[in-house]
């Protein structure tokens, strides 16, 4: 009998132990007054700021007009979730993960585009897309109210009426699919919104009412995004999707060119930040995924799922593209502007002039 009721006690413990790990601790919203907070941030030095070597000679960008508001994907992926469901914004171990991973190989595909804002946020756990039941759930709403929280300090400090790129990856898109929908579908924000890159989770074009997908290299206030895999391959989860999720082709931004071989990539980053790698992935936009075909490589890379690399293998086009997008923006909203501003001026020409 005592040996049951010992036994009893040890499980209880084992139990009670696993409850508390699991449960979700009071959450309270981020402080992004303080400039520690921000992984990337124009008003200090910092991993978004850096350029790969071979780019650094052309490296022009024009930080007085637009704005990339960048959310990272998921680093905290520890066993045993040492942090509980949503992770720091202060442990220095996850923050040089994230500053020396995401920010250096993705944000910085951004920062010729405008200033580079990149918050740090209480990111759920790898585990909150594996796991049924509410506490997943709870993580990826806990994530979202610091990303939203600082967005809005964003707009009402940094932003004065600039034009805005929303750039994310995997658990950012999932966030910045809902940041994209409360701020900007059918907002007057809409107006100021270059374009989304929403990269690597599934993008249901229905759950927007006003915002499109981008079918064109240069269209504005679009969404792109798509999810890459080895040719031929389509995992059973996306099959089951009951919906067809944007699929854009990083290298020709064309819906009506689907298809683009690897010699038409300008470059891609995979491993080492400096060394750029031209035509090592073609893009072939299918229904629901981005397939590429790895067959000159494949011994190198031994996957048919290639989330890691959604937009490393795309490096240098995404960053062109950008550009672009930010670049037309801004000179469609002076053409607009030029009504307003000769009646501004109108006043001080000569009416002798007038006639003329």
């Amino acid at each position: 009998m005592k040996q049951i009721v010992v036994s009893f006690v040890m499980l209880f413990s084992v139990l009670l132990s696993t409850a508390q790990q699991n449960k979700l601790a009071a959450f309270t919203v981020t402080d992004y007054s303080n400039i520690n907070n921000w992984a990337s941030h124009p008003w200090k030095k910092d991993f978004g700021d850096s350029v790969p070597a071979p780019l650094r000679n052309t490296y022009n960008p024009d930080t007085t007009k637009a704005d990339v508001f960048f959310i990272h994907p998921t680093t905290y992926t520890e066993d045993g979730r040492p942090f509980g469901w949503n992770a720091p914004v202060d442990n220095a171990t996850l923050n040089q993960q994230t500053d020396e991973g995401t920010i250096l190989f993705q944000a910085t595909i951004f920062n010729e585009a405008g200033r580079l804002f990149a918050p740090r946020y209480q990111q759920a756990h790898i585990d909150a897309y594996f796991t049924i039941g509410g506490q997943g759930t709870q993580a990826l709403n806990n994530a979202y109210e610091d990303v939203k929280a600082a967005f809005q300090y964003y707009l009402e400090h940094y932003n004065n009426g600039r034009p805005i790129i929303i750039a994310s990856h995997s658990q950012g898109s999932t966030h910045s699919q809902r940041l994209v929908k409360e701020f900007f579908d059918g907002k007057p924000l809409q107006s100021k919104l270059v374009a989304a890159y929403i990269i690597g989770m599934d993008v249901n074009p229905n759950q927007y009412a006003s915002i499109k997908e981008c079918k064109t290299p240069t269209q504005l206030g679009c969404i792109c995004s798509w999810r890459t895999y080895e040719k031929g391959y389509v995992p059973l989860y996306i099959k089951l999707e009951n919906f067809n999720s944007i699929v854009t082709n990083p290298l020709t931004w064309d819906a009506s060119k689907p298809d683009a071989p690897r010699k038409a990539n300008d470059g891609s980053i995979i491993i080492d930040f400096n060394t750029i790698i031209p035509s090592i992935a073609d893009a072939q936009a299918k229904t629901k995924v981005l397939w590429i075909n790895t067959s000159p490589f494949s011994d190198q890379i031994p996957t048919n799922d290639f989330h890691v690399l959604d937009l490393g293998l795309y490096y240098v086009d995404v960053r062109k593209n950008a550009k672009k997008r930010a670049e037309v923006f801004v000179k469609n909203t002076a053409i607009a502007d030029i009504p307003g501003n000769i009646q501004k001026i109108a006043p001080t020409i000569n009416p002798l002039m007038a006639e003329y």
